[in-house]
């Protein structure tokens, strides 16, 4: 048996309890006057890029069902800065987050409906019951069908009211830029911006705040064109190509836009854009349609047809003139990609990376990233990488033109951060999205969620603080000038860019802001036998996908690894007999599940199915890390619905 399912009894949904309430015009909203509607519990933390994709792919349905729907963010904080109102405000602003959010900081409604992972979807009926239970990314189809059976079921039962939701939209913001996200200086001293929020390009003149143009027309897309034609989707990454190259290109500056997947081609001369890589559609992790024309898995370190492939949340890219390719930070599936121009046929490969999400070092093809956000090049021609969801400061080191090496030189793992100076083994981010290189070979580091921008020598091997206090630092540029140094730091919640001067020196500030752990109830459970279960069951109108192998697969592992005495590796059923260490007295489970599924093909009179439907396929897939406590009398069973 491949995929279980679990029938849940009838529970009546448990009330939305937190801090405040954001996008509702400071009221407060409960499930009583929600009754009557189809609410979706989105639970949800701003830093997960999973979280991200999940907020996209419920934009359609939200919208097609304005009058039927609600959709409830519930934002339960990973990283202690996600737990700022302030900040998680600035968030709902830089997503357009188009439905009320229930700030959550102390994770109640969270452990009420007992979500294991970000994300987290609940569907609740118009008469207040919980129908089922998803988690991770690739449920938006799910979702439309489970919407529209609930209309119409309840259309006809009489408990179905229509008419407008709680959601209240906030006032629009002004100002140069909007959440800008990256930056870059252009040949002619002018500043090049990711401006995320405009979806589009400013240039800026050297002082960081004039404006001189705009690329792109501001509205959210994927369109090619000219100066005011071309749309992007919160593009992030900037990098100038070298002047050789970029002659027989045709462009100038390569972007990556983040939400439409996708790496744009930008010409400076008359600001034309067009898409050089990615397809506008997210690459899924095990999905069998990643490339145009091709069904099947995706076949690492192959080479192919730029246009031809997904992408999935490019976030940076930076030339490697060492490997003679531009490197793409992959933040979506937790890889780096390369990309190689042409001269011809431009195509891109897999560089490091398992698409799993975690921290492991190593030849590049094992290696483990979390949401790889920034890139720099290093004086010695390797990349400096910042590895946001590990809190990580990494090399990537060129073992010869297509192997690389990494290193972790700052960082403890997916649940460690903190705000700590000194040895670069003791020191301690949070969620970093930049860097960049300094003269004396040092690295900067925009450390986002700490508000500051830091130091790593690599000569002395310690992390001081360089500023501090600034609001969400997600690039630095180094501006070097009559024998002075200063940084211009893009503060993204501050929508501007800001000149820090560096201290005589560069040796910074030595700060202690204490070490933290995501803190989240852990799973008692008892030594011996565990069984896990993940139900899945397909969405209304669909059935499992096994036409090219197994629908369905399962990874399992632990930290520490003797924590598990057996049940770890990989498997096709959605189901795992493990057996826990009674020496270990906590740890980490880790656990990948995927199911794939496609629509059901129409039947002809004939009762053959249609030749000419050719079904759509769809994608679930989740990694949780579950803390669980070894005790006498724990459970014996986990549960860990990907939709049920």
């Amino acid at each position: 048996m491949s995929a279980t399912v679990q029938n849940f009894p009838r529970v009546r949904a448990s009330e939305l309890v937190g801090r405040g309430w954001l996008n509702t015009g400071g009221r407060t909203v409960t499930l009583c006057e929600l009754r009557g509607k189809v609410v979706v519990l989105d639970f949800w933390t701003f830093c997960c890029i999973n979280c991200l994709h999940v907020l996209d792919e419920l934009r359609e349905v939200e919208e097609r069902h304005r009058d039927e729907l609600v959709i409830i963010g519930v934002h339960s904080p990973k990283f202690e800065h996600e737990a700022d109102p302030d900040a998680l405000a600035a968030a709902v602003e830089r997503y357009e987050v188009r439905h009320p959010v229930l700030d959550d900081p102390e994770l109640v409604t969270w452990g009420a409906y007992t979500a294991r992972a970000w994300p987290t979807l609940v569907v609740i009926d118009p008469e207040g019951y919980i129908v089922a239970q998803m988690a991770g990314e690739g449920h938006g189809s799910a979702i439309a069908a489970l919407v529209d059976d609930l209309v119409a079921e309840h259309a006809l039962k009489g408990t179905l009211h229509r008419g407008s939701g709680p959601y209240v939209p906030p006032a629009p913001a002004s100002g140069t830029l909007r959440f800008p996200a990256k930056a870059l200086v252009l040949p002619n001293g002018n500043l090049l911006v990711a401006d995320a929020g405009h979806h589009s390009l400013a240039e800026l003149e050297p002082d960081g705040e004039t404006l001189v143009r705009r690329i792109g027309s501001g509205e959210r897309g994927l369109v090619d064109g000219g100066l005011g034609e071309a749309r992007f989707s919160e593009p992030n990454g900037l990098c100038l190509v070298p002047a050789d190259l970029a002659t027989s290109l045709g462009y100038d500056v390569l972007v990556a836009d983040t939400v439409n997947h996708a790496l744009r081609g930008v010409r400076l001369s008359d600001g034309a854009v067009h898409t050089v890589a990615g397809t506008g559609q997210q690459f899924m992790v095990g999905g069998q349609e990643n490339v145009t024309g091709t069904v099947g898995t995706f076949d690492a370190g192959e080479s192919y047809d730029a246009l031809s492939v997904r992408l999935s949340s490019p976030w940076d890219v930076e030339w490697s003139a060492e490997l003679g390719v531009f490197v793409v930070a992959m933040a979506g599936n937790h890889t780096l990609w390369d990309f190689h121009p042409g001269p011809h046929l431009p195509v891109v490969s897999l560089l490091a990376g398992t698409m799993n999400e975690g921290l492991e070092d190593g030849p590049g093809e094992g290696a483990w990233f979390a949401q790889p956000s920034g890139l720099a090049t290093a004086s010695d021609g390797a990349l400096w990488l910042a590895d946001a969801e590990t809190s990580a400061l990494r090399r990537v080191v060129p073992v010869d033109e297509t192997d690389v090496r990494v290193e972790t030189v700052v960082g403890q793992g997916l649940f460690d951060f903190g705000h700590r100076d000194g040895a670069a083994g003791q020191a301690l981010l949070q969620h970093p999205l930049g860097v960049a290189t300094l003269p004396d070979g040092s690295v900067v580091v925009a450390d986002t969620y700490n508000g500051a921008v830091r130091r790593y020598d690599p000569a002395s091997g310690e992390v001081t603080t360089l500023a501090k206090d600034l609001a969400e630092p997600s690039d630095v540029l180094v501006e070097v000038a009559d024998g002075a140094v200063h940084l211009l730091v893009v503060e993204s919640a501050a929508h501007r860019l800001t000149r820090v001067a560096l201290p005589a020196g560069l040796a910074g500030e030595v700060l202690d802001g204490g070490a933290h752990r995501v803190a989240r109830p852990a799973t008692d459970v008892a030594s011996g036998a565990l069984r896990l279960d993940v139900p899945f069951a397909p969405a209304p109108g669909q059935k499992l996908d096994d036409r090219w192998g197994a629908s369905t697969s399962l990874q399992v592992s632990a930290t520490p690894p003797e924590l598990l005495l057996s049940g770890a590796g990989n498997g096709t059923d959605l189901f795992r007999d493990l057996v826990i260490n009674p020496d270990v007295a906590e740890g980490i489970l880790h656990v990948t599940a995927k199911a794939a599924s496609c629509d059901q093909v129409p039947l002809l009179p004939n009762g053959e199915p249609d030749p000419d439907v050719f079904p759509a396929c769809h994608l679930a897939q989740q990694d949780w890390g579950v803390p669980v406590r070894v005790v006498p009398h724990g459970d014996a069973g986990l549960t860990l619905p990907l939709r049920g």
